[in-house]
């Protein structure tokens, strides 16, 4: 009988951790839970706990540690709080697999202990790639920790790249829906609102993530990550909108042969990839019926009515700590944007302005991440 394998769930309570509880829900015998860290939500946080029984809790919230410990003071479970404590339950060698699903920056730290300490790292957060991904891979590399993806369309990638060791990849074709705003003008796009721009024709994600889906920054993150993960220069890498997000990326190899991922919209399947790989057992879930499907259809990619895909793909050949620039100033203009402070456009518009205005550094090491993270919110408030 094969040894159960303990994840660490960084992000338990978003989108990814919970899609990530119900793979482990369906195979028991498989996997057991080491550790649950959560940001803010800390009764959704107390039910994960009680189900599945962790050795380790955290939330990252301080304030909210008692609060956590009378909803399950009956539970046999170690609670801390605050982000030393995540850093180091992302570094503890008890689990097999950390499942980094954190959103944004916040990610990065925690990331990179569970890098240095040698764990699989099933990596959900794109964000640690777009800020660090030279010292990521680096240190990947140095400490023997594999890098498995979770985003859907890395997934597709690394699942078209299996057996193809030695063999030039010629293009990636990373996929995007388009988002809600697909068809709308740009006049349109002048009146977008947040609840608009909330409604992902697709897929089911956190405020965040949907909010960088309608602006196209996500698949520009996509980018960035996919030209770490499987080292290819940008100018090989083409988005591709694909409205029934069927095709979840492709990749083209140099005797012109293309491979293409297939699947319904569903991220438990890249997620039980990433954990049971190379294996793929039963996953309880809707199947593809290409009948029902009948046509898919491809799109070029319109950067200037979604500029933020450019400004990723300019950000990623500027190099040094320009994609964690433009990141920062990301995080707050989309915040921002949802809190009804900025229009829809002023996001690549104050990207652009980011660009020129924050310091560049073109040898960054992890203290110029975490400083120029810093420095990029503060003057990003400032504009705004």
């Amino acid at each position: 009988m094969k040894k159960q394998k303990l994840i660490t769930l960084l992000g338990s309570t978003g989108s990814i951790g919970t899609q990530a509880l119900d793979v482990v829900r369906q195979h028991p015998d498989r996997f057991g839970v080491y550790a649950l860290v959560a940001n803010n939500s800390v009764e959704r946080l107390a039910e994960q706990v009680r189900e599945f029984r962790p050795q380790v809790a955290v939330i990252a919230n301080e304030a909210k540690r008692e609060a956590l410990s009378e909803l399950v003071g009956d539970v046999p479970v170690e609670i801390c709080a605050g982000t030393e404590a995540i850093c180091q339950v992302a570094a503890s060698t008890e689990a097999d697999i950390v499942l980094a699903a954190m959103v944004g920056f916040a990610g990065l730290r925690p990331t990179i202990k569970a890098i240095e300490a040698g764990r699989t790292i099933a990596l959900a957060n794109k964000e640690t790639l777009v800020v660090a991904g030279e010292l990521i891979t680096r240190l990947s590399t140095e400490k023997g920790a594999p890098l498995l993806p979770v985003d859907s369309e890395h997934s597709a990638i690394f699942q078209c790249l299996a057996g193809e060791r030695g063999n030039r990849i010629e293009k990636i074709l990373l996929t995007a829906s388009g988002g809600p705003f697909r068809t709308a003008s740009a006049d349109e796009l002048r009146r977008v609102t947040p609840q608009q721009a909330l409604r992902h024709p697709q897929w089911a994600m956190g405020a965040k993530i949907t909010i960088d889906s309608a602006t196209m920054m996500n698949k520009g993150f996509e980018v960035i990550e996919a030209r770490w993960l499987f080292d290819v220069a940008p100018e090989r890498i083409e988005v591709l909108v694909h409205p029934e997000s069927i095709m979840h990326s492709a990749v083209q190899f140099a005797d012109g042969a293309v491979k293409a991922q297939l699947g319904v919209p569903d991220m438990r399947l890249p997620i039980q990839y990433a954990f049971t790989y190379p294996e793929r057992p039963m996953l309880r879930s809707d199947r593809l019926d290409l009948l029902k499907v009948g046509t898919l259809h491809f799109e070029a990619a319109d950067t200037e009515r979604f500029p933020c895909l450019a400004i990723a793909y300019e950000a990623l050949r500027a190099g040094g700590n320009m994609p964690c620039i433009v990141n920062a100033a990301n995080e707050v203009l989309n915040e921002a944007f949802r809190a009804g402070r900025i229009t829809f456009l002023q996001i690549g518009d104050t990207l652009r302005r980011m660009m020129v205005l924050a310091p560049f550094e073109a040898h960054p090491t992890l203290e110029t991440y975490i400083e120029t993270d810093k420095a990029v919110r503060q003057l990003t408030e400032e504009l705004i």
